[in-house]
Formats: C-alpha cells, sequence, structure tokens
C-alpha cells in the first residue's frame, strides 16, 4: 500500500525555510516572503495567475527547465513569471525533501550573488582610492 504525500503548506515552507542560515521572514499584507541578506528568493505566488497554495522560488533558468521537464506536475510556470529566474511550486505535490533541496539551493545562490557583488563594490572603491 501506498501512503499519501501530507501536502505541505506555508508554515511548512517556513519551518524549512527558517532552519537554514542567514535566512529571515518579512510579512506583507499579501503573504509571506523568504530573504537572505534582504534579497528575496522565495515568496508565496501573488499573481493572480498562479494556482492556489503555490510558492514562487527563485532558480537558475537552467534549473527551472530540468524541474519543469522532470516534475511538471509539482512544478509550472504562467506567462506572468517566464521572464524572471523564479519557478511555481504546487505545495500539494512537493515532498519535504524536495522542498528543502529547492530552498536550500535558492538562498545559497542568492547568498552568493550578493557575496559577489559585495567583493565587486569592495575592490572597486579600492581601486578608487
Amino acid at each position: 500500500m501506498v501512503k499519501k504525500r501530507d501536502s505541505l503548506d506555508f508554515d511548512a515552507v517556513r519551518e524549512i525555510a527558517l532552519s537554514l542560515p542567514g535566512v529571515d521572514e518579512s510579512t506583507t499584507p499579501r503573504g509571506m516572503s523568504l530573504k537572505v541578506g534582504g534579497r528575496l528568493f522565495a515568496c508565496t505566488a501573488i499573481h493572480s495567475s498562479a494556482e492556489p497554495s503555490s510558492l514562487m522560488v527563485r532558480v537558475s533558468l537552467d534549473e527551472r527547465e530540468c524541474l519543469l521537464a522532470t516534475e511538471p506536475g509539482t512544478y509550472y510556470l504562467t506567462p506572468h513569471y517566464v521572464g524572471y529566474p523564479a519557478i511555481l511550486v504546487r505545495l500539494s505535490r512537493v515532498s519535504r525533501d524536495a522542498l528543502r533541496d529547492l530552498l536550500e539551493s535558492a538562498a545559497q545562490q542568492i547568498g552568493e550573488r550578493k557575496r559577489k557583488r559585495k567583493r565587486k563594490k569592495t575592490a572597486r572603491t579600492t581601486r578608487q582610492r
């Protein structure tokens, strides 16, 4: 007998994300957002084109294409999100482990981008002196 997967909700997303290093939560009247160093990496999908109980997660375009190709029932896009490095996640379909991996990867990518920008800014400042 196959055990039915428990649907995840935004409380589970919050719990997983806040267990990752450097992650902070922000809330707005439209939903929650998760950030690393003040930069958004995941939030409730608030655009009207997204399905209810969907999460938007920042991912590379390569990772997005892979996820869409391998698990189209779990991950999807709407025309609104096509131009952004992001993917929509159906919380009712994603496993806790897959969500943890996705959030961890997204948080790390945002953190790396922030560190690179900081190094470039420091290098520019040093050269200007």
